[in-house]
Parts: C-alpha cells; sequence; structure tokens
C-alpha cells in the first residue's frame, strides 16, 4: 500500500488520517516520480528517473522519439509496464510530455510537465 501525495504533501482522507492509493492509482503515481525525477539525482539509486528535462536542449523534431526512448529507460524495471508511445509540446514556459503505456493489456497514458 502506498500514500495518496497531492501537490507534493500527503491528502487527507476524510477521517483524520492519510489517504492511500489503488493499484492503478499507485502505478500512475510510480511513473510520474519516475518520469519527473532527474536521472542521477540520487546518489544511491542512480539509474532512478528519466533525462525529460534534457528534451528543451534537443531540437523539437526529435522530441518525441527522445521522449519515448527517456520513458522505456526510466520506467526499466516497472513489472508488466510497456512504453508505447509518447507526445511532447509546449505549454508556456515549458514542455508537456505524455507517455502511453500498456500495463496488464490495458492502455494508459500520463502527463508530465517541465518549467523552463
Amino acid at each position: 500500500m502506498s500514500l495518496l501525495l497531492t501537490n507534493r504533501d500527503y491528502a487527507a482522507d476524510g477521517n483524520g488520517g492519510v489517504a492511500a492509493v489503488r493499484d492503478g492509482e499507485e502505478l500512475v503515481g510510480e511513473v510520474l516520480f519516475r518520469l519527473t525525477a532527474r536521472r542521477g539525482s540520487f546518489p544511491f539509486l542512480p539509474g532512478l528517473g528519466s533525462r525529460m528535462h534534457q528534451l528543451r536542449r534537443e531540437k523539437p523534431s526529435a522530441w518525441e522519439s527522445l521522449a519515448q526512448q527517456y520513458a522505456a529507460e526510466a520506467l526499466d524495471g516497472l513489472e508488466g509496464v510497456a512504453v508505447t508511445g509518447a507526445q511532447v509540446r509546449r505549454e508556456g514556459e515549458g514542455l508537456a510530455v505524455t507517455v502511453r503505456l500498456l500495463w496488464r493489456g490495458e492502455g494508459l497514458s500520463v502527463t508530465a510537465r517541465w518549467e523552463e
């Protein structure tokens, strides 16, 4: 069981406790964490995280293929999760990356954002 995080803080369950997440919600939380954490920023887990923040340095024509590659790299090791595609778009001063996944035969999409 994992606890629900909202805006980088634990979410209340309405009964004075902390809300827990269910199976699919837990997966989405783990995926978002792995995509938004910078790869190499955890000294004892150097392979944790992604290189998505590097997309801004690349040509826009290469963004989607690189985003799919970076997502697959970041999510490697999550059992039963396969990256099937990625879409990148500018949002204000940053980028939004939508990653399409296949999990337990079900298609999911997760969107993460990076500000410049």
